[in-house]
């Protein structure tokens, strides 16, 4: 059997192990190791230190394991693009699609292990590695070269039929594989998810700045959210998929993924109030097995609190309230600087008690911020009806 036959056969088998695409790619020395570089030294990739860790192995993944010669790279689909329960609520709508359900690592790794442990029984001998969104791989450029798709401006990969809703994964073996053609541009002129990105997180087509994206900041970023950074988050919890949902090589696509992927019922009750006073032990139970819990329970606390803030609904007041007794001091600063979007004269009373109980230096400072901008608001519209007074002429 030579080397494309092996290939048919092994892509084959993937999709019998329930992804949607697969192909094959020759492993060689990174084409975009220069702009790797230059996106690392501008700090574009923001807290993530891990990608500049095993730097040697992200751009030449021939390092990944010993003999390594080809990789089987997969796609499998994650958004139904179907009137679903995960449309209603205020919560769910502003949770990137791929974390709805169960975590896709689990899903994915254990169909890759199907798929190693398939081929290493047709080729005795064989070696196998396989990732999923967890090593030092650049898999975007994997995939590209594999056919499964082409890199878009927003630095997502698009394929014709599946548009971007698909998520990644490999296996790495030591047999020499035939390669698959790769896919022709599929941006051209159109530049809209630069230009519907809420936050500007693209400076320029292809180049992501993760200090200006909502899915570093609402995902990967621990501890309170810079100020200034709060507001152009908007409502989203955890994630976005802007640039995905303007693209125009997405909409129509009519995919229907498995049922791990879709909303579960033990989850779709939850809205913003009910997460931002959601205990510990409830937590474990409601998202374990699921991408959310990469935030963890205090970040997805402190989110809900932002989107709150940013929605401006004064039916959060009663949850932002009992926030300011949450157990973590981040949780509290971002529940007072919500109320100091959109409190009245209860919120500057219930500020005004979490102030005195306050030992948190930090958030301290964001019950105090938060009192004044209250305060000043109050101040303008005294003024104001004041000035609207009628005046007396004797």
């Amino acid at each position: 059997m030579d080397g494309g036959e092996k290939s048919d056969l092994i892509c084959a088998w993937a999709l019998e192990e329930g992804f949607d695409r697969a192909g094959v790619a020759v492993l060689d020395r990174s084409e975009h190791e220069e702009a790797f570089e230059r996106w690392l030294e501008r700090g574009e990739h923001g807290e993530m230190s891990y990608l500049e860790k095993r730097r040697d192995v992200r751009l030449d993944p021939r390092l990944i394991l010993d003999g390594a010669r080809s990789a089987v790279c997969v796609a499998l689909h994650y958004h139904p693009l179907r009137d679903s329960v995960e449309s209603e609520g205020d919560l769910w709508p502003r949770v990137a699609r791929y974390a709805r359900g169960s975590d896709y690592h689990g899903v994915m790794e254990r169909r890759l292990e199907a798929l190693a442990e398939r081929i290493c029984a047709a080729f005795p001998g064989t070696g196998t590695r396989l990732y999923v969104d967890t090593g030092p791989v650049l898999e975007r450029e994997l995939a590209a070269r594999a056919g499964i798709g082409v890199a878009g401006k927003n630095t997502n990969l698009l394929h014709p039929e599946s548009g971007s809703w698909f998520l990644l994964g490999e296996l790495f073996t030591t047999l020499e594989l035939r390669p698959d053609p790769p896919i022709s541009d599929l941006c051209g002129s159109c530049t809209r998810c630069l230009e519907e990105c809420p936050t500007g997180a693209f400076p320029e087509p292809y180049r992501l700045d993760s200090n200006r994206c909502i899915s570093y900041w609402t995902i990967e970023h621990r501890g309170p959210i810079p100020s200034h950074v709060r507001s152009s988050i908007g409502d989203w919890v955890f994630g976005c998929d802007v640039c995905q949902e303007v693209c125009p090589v997405n909409p129509g696509r009519d995919l229907w993924p498995e049922g791990e992927f879709h909303l579960p019922k033990r989850r779709a009750d939850l809205d913003l109030a009910s997460l931002l006073s959601l205990e510990r032990e409830r937590y474990v139970e409601i998202f374990r097995g699921t991408a959310m819990k990469r935030a963890k329970l205090e970040g997805l606390k402190r989110n809900a609190a932002v989107a709150m803030g940013n929605r401006g609904d004064k039916r959060y007041l009663p949850a932002l309230s009992q926030a300011l007794c949450d157990a973590d001091p981040t949780v509290r600063g971002h529940a007072a600087w919500a109320l100091g979007r959109i409190g009245n004269e209860a919120a500057v009373e219930v500020l005004e008690s979490a102030l005195g109980d306050e030992e948190h230096p930090v958030t301290r400072g964001e019950i105090t911020a938060s009192l004044q901008v209250l305060r000043d608001v109050g101040g303008q519209k005294q003024n104001q009806a004041q000035a609207d007074l009628p005046t007396r002429v004797d």
